[in-house]
């Protein structure tokens, strides 16, 4: 699969572009991991273009997560202009444009997958974005507004004749959110438009690598991108990756080597703002982090990592789990009671 001049190979798996969690410091663990593009937190055009510190710092990429992505949204087409410009002065491989983005915040606004409700609008962002920058540009978006409008295929034609150079496809409505199960078979009907001949991403419930290697088998996407079930897991691109290979994880992560991920996450997350924040910031990975599901006591130990805001306190809680998984997994261990100075 190519992007422009981009040569992502076979099957390319990506890390979707996800708020507060798609980090520079996570990208790089998934691209070391198996991820073939990475996408940036995304970036609102209007704080771009007004300087603020916490936007502008999304942009920064480092050489070894490359081909990655800069996403950026608004919903008027001279910030979304300037912004891209301003993107392409960091040299990403790709500016993507998020049209599906469903939180209130930003769809209730008309960005985001609000602009699926303004394809006239939508148009013409994209069409101004590619005519102002040399960077190849992408498109994320869903299937429609809700159940009634579910325009993706004839959609993906007009945004292929405005310069876009692949398309990716969540395979729910805004309305949806993230309930309910993704629609592949929606996202199939756009990737066998004999007249759409740019190449299409799939997106969405790809959990699992049986599900990804079903996503090319069954419904015959370039490539694939996976979001939420990369939380808190980034060696899910190993598996997917040894999968794609070798039918199997044939040479599956140690678990001491995924705790080392861990600890990396954190200390990288402490080394880029402060303790206090970076914990705070690592926290969303800690809560959905299949390292800890089914151990003794889940509970009370998840509940004593979200509440530890020192990174003394919190490591000697990931240690203990460490030693219990490693040596003895059916036995339970004390979880140290940590006091939080934030209550």
């Amino acid at each position: 699969m190519k992007i422009a001049d981009i040569d992502l190979g076979e099957h390319p798996v990506m890390l979707a572009p996800m708020e507060d969690v798609t980090d520079q410091s996570f990208r790089l663990i998934c691209k070391e991991l198996g991820a073939d593009m990475t996408y940036s937190e995304f970036v609102s055009a209007d704080a771009l273009i007004r300087n603020i510190a916490a936007t502008t710092r999304k942009l920064h990429i480092e050489p070894a997560e490359r081909p990655t992505a800069i996403q950026i949204y608004g919903r008027e087409v001279e910030p979304m202009v300037e912004a891209a410009k301003m993107v392409e002065e960091v040299h990403p491989d790709v500016i993507d444009i998020n049209f599906g983005c469903p939180v209130k915040k930003v769809a209730g606004k008309g960005a985001g997958a609000g602009m699926l409700r303004d394809i006239p609008r939508m148009l013409a962002i994209t069409r101004a974005v590619v005519d102002a920058v040399k960077t190849p540009v992408t498109v994320k978006t869903r299937l429609g507004w809700d159940h009634e409008s579910k325009i993706i295929v004839e959609l993906a034609e007009q945004l292929q004749y405005c310069g876009i150079k692949a398309l990716t496809v969540h395979g729910r409505t805004r309305s949806q959110m993230y309930t309910g199960e993704a629609d592949w078979e929606m996202i199939a009907r756009v990737k066998e438009n004999p007249r759409l001949r740019i190449p299409v991403i799939g997106n969405g419930d790809i959990t699992t690598p049986e599900r990804l290697v079903e996503a090319f088998a069954r419904y015959g996407v370039d490539g694939v991108m996976v979001g939420r079930a990369a939380i808190g897991n980034p060696w899910i691109f190993h598996d997917m990756r040894q999968t794609l290979l070798h039918g199997m994880v044939k040479e599956p992560l140690s678990l001491q080597r995924k705790f080392a991920i861990l600890r990396r996450q954190i200390d990288e997350s402490i080394g880029r703002i402060d303790e206090y924040r970076g914990i705070l910031h690592i926290r969303r990975h800690l809560a959905v982090s299949q390292l800890f599901k089914g151990i003794p006591f889940f509970r009370e130990t998840r509940i004593a990592m979200l509440r530890a805001d020192t990174k003394d306190a919190l490591f000697g809680i990931i240690d203990r789990v460490e030693e219990m998984l490693a040596g003895h997994p059916g036995e339970s261990f004390p979880v140290p009671e940590t006091e939080s100075t934030s209550d």
